[in-house]
């Protein structure tokens, strides 16, 4: 199936690992031309440059955190000052450490908001202005499977993430008479290195073993085993697609069947 990505711009953040990286790899392989960004700048290159081998698209790397106004702004206009537009933007940010009630306070609500929120409204004030002036554009935010059923011991994450869910779906309404879609992809268990911190720290309070928490994981989902971020990527191009035109105001999750509900 051709997506009718080939010559579009985008844009994607915390790309240099993880499904984020995967994501950037996906929508080049389609033909996008793509901007990926990291706070390590050397990280950044490095994965800008296996993607370009990989798929022969361009694709340029910058240093931004995305919790900073600054770091965001100067992402955004590069993009606009080598390509001249923004066409897709995929928000993508790392996740908040693993905590339950006892053992947050405020300023940890602060951080999280900062990062798993405000990173992404930030990015989408920056370029969804001009999506709608162009009459075309996608918003993807990576989120969380934690926003269909939350996740024990992620009390940050179920709660930012799930006000981000309702920002975006608020957002759709507002933009979807100009073409422009904003969805969301909630990856379940994915084996990426943030899979594998979150491993850790569950050894920690269980006193079980890295492999026996993922082999734990596993056997909750239907399928029986953790996504690759392959999987999850290609949601994301996917949404960022032609073919997805009439799709928006959606959480799409990726998740082998660990949700159960019917919504």
């Amino acid at each position: 199936m051709d997506l009718g990505l080939r010559d579009r711009v985008a844009i994607v953040a915390a790309a240099s690992r993880g499904i984020g990286f995967a994501a950037a790899r996906e929508l080049a392989r389609e033909g996008a031309r793509v901007f990926l960004c990291s706070r390590d700048l050397e990280r950044a290159s490095e994965a800008a440059e296996k993607i370009h081998a990989e798929t022969g698209a361009e694709v340029s790397a910058l240093q931004a955190d995305v919790t900073s106004d600054e770091d965001a702004e100067k992402f955004v206009n590069a993009a606009r000052e080598t390509a001249g537009r923004v066409d897709i933007c995929v928000t993508n940010a790392g996740g908040s450490p693993a905590s339950t009630f006892g053992e947050t306070d405020l300023e940890m609500y602060r951080r999280a908001f900062e990062l798993n929120a405000l990173s992404a409204i930030r990015l989408a004030r920056l370029v969804v202005p001009a999506m709608r002036e162009q009459k075309w554009g996608r918003l993807i935010n990576i989120t969380s499977i934690s926003v269909k059923q939350p996740i024990d011991g992620l009390l940050l994450s179920n709660t930012i993430r799930a006000g981000l869910t309702g920002w975006a779906k608020t957002l759709s309404t507002e933009v979807a008479a100009d073409n422009v879609t904003v969805n969301n992809v909630a990856p379940g268990y994915t084996l990426t290195e943030r899979q594998d911190e979150l491993a850790t720290a569950r050894s920690r309070n269980t006193g079980k073993s890295k492999a026996e928490m993922i082999e734990l994981w596993a056997s909750q989902i239907p399928m029986r085993r953790l996504a690759s971020a392959e999987e999850i990527a290609a949601a994301v191009a996917f949404l960022a697609s032609e073919r997805a035109s009439y799709i928006t105001g959606v959480t799409l999750q990726v998740d082998g069947g660990w949700v159960r509900s019917l919504f």
